[in-house]
């Protein structure tokens, strides 16, 4: 009798297949910047089973992180990848790109990294919907101010994009998170500060229109200016989705806020591609 159990349980243990996505660490050549770059890519299961092509959302990190954060700090994503059957990327965004062609330093150019080389390359190796339907971006904090910037400015890549806990007004961050070093000094090169900010950037009309969702935890340091920057849309009657709820500046917050995002994502890729 125990010897029938034990073959039932051999047989269960053999014949069930455990449905995982796959980490893809993969390496970037960026001509723009004359070097290689890492990138992690979370590949849904069963990704070229049925030959379908795939949705694309461009998961940015924070000011001294790097390309593995979130894979790292939130394992969850790989199960979100296979219940929304998406393909998750997160470049490199270096320790503090803040996601823009540097116009001081021009060995910094992480606007045209991430939002051009980068799905160049993933489009390439990977079964995309390769358009901008069915890319999206959003990050944390840096990458959060990333996700809006690099969002409007390159509407012909993005069809969609968002911020979680977005550094959205450089302004409001003077003298921190080495931003001096990306826009210049706030005597020189001051108009550089409100330039490369989300808060000006949204004044310029997208060339396509995007679907957007930002949201910031009401204990946030950067509560303010994403407040600020719901209003100002507001005005100039940009549609979007805006979110305040409890949550501080930390890893708590954007593990939540990220389930929330993504529900917002798959519903725009499934509205917009069918």
């Amino acid at each position: 009798m125990k010897g029938r159990i034990l073959l039932v349980l051999l047989f269960a243990i053999t014949t069930t297949h455990v449905h995982a996505a796959t980490v893809d660490t993969v390496l970037v050549f960026s001509n723009s910047m004359h070097k290689t770059v890492k990138c992690v890519v979370i590949r849904p299961d069963g990704i070229n089973a049925n030959g379908k092509k795939l949705p694309v959302l461009y998961l940015l990190h924070g000011y001294s992180g790097n390309y593995g954060d979130w894979i790292n700090t939130v394992p969850a994503i790989k199960g979100y990848a296979d219940q929304y059957n998406i393909l998750i990327v997160c470049p490199d965004g270096a320790f503090s790109s803040w996601y823009f062609d540097s116009p001081v330093d021009t060995a910094m150019r992480y606007e045209t990294h991430v939002a051009m080389e980068v799905p160049a390359y993933i489009d390439l190796h990977y079964p995309t919907i390769a358009t901008r339907t069915g890319r999206a971006i959003t990050g944390l904090s840096m990458g959060g101010h990333g996700g809006l910037f690099l969002g409007f400015r390159h509407s012909e890549i993005f069809g969609a994009c968002g911020s979680m806990s977005g550094g959205v007004d450089l302004n409001d961050a003077r003298g921190k998170f080495d931003i001096d070093k990306r826009v210049g000094d706030t005597a020189k090169y001051r108009d550089n500060w409100t330039n490369y900010s989300v808060m000006k950037t949204v004044e310029k009309q997208p060339r396509y229109p995007l679907h957007i969702i930002f949201d910031c935890g009401t204990e946030d340091f950067f509560y303010r200016i994403n407040a600020n920057l719901h209003q100002k849309m507001l005005r100039l009657h940009i549609a979007h989705d805006y979110i305040e709820r409890p949550g501080e500046h930390n890893w708590v917050y954007w593990a939540n806020a990220l389930q929330y995002q993504l529900l917002f994502f798959t519903n725009y890729f499934s509205a917009a591609n069918g």
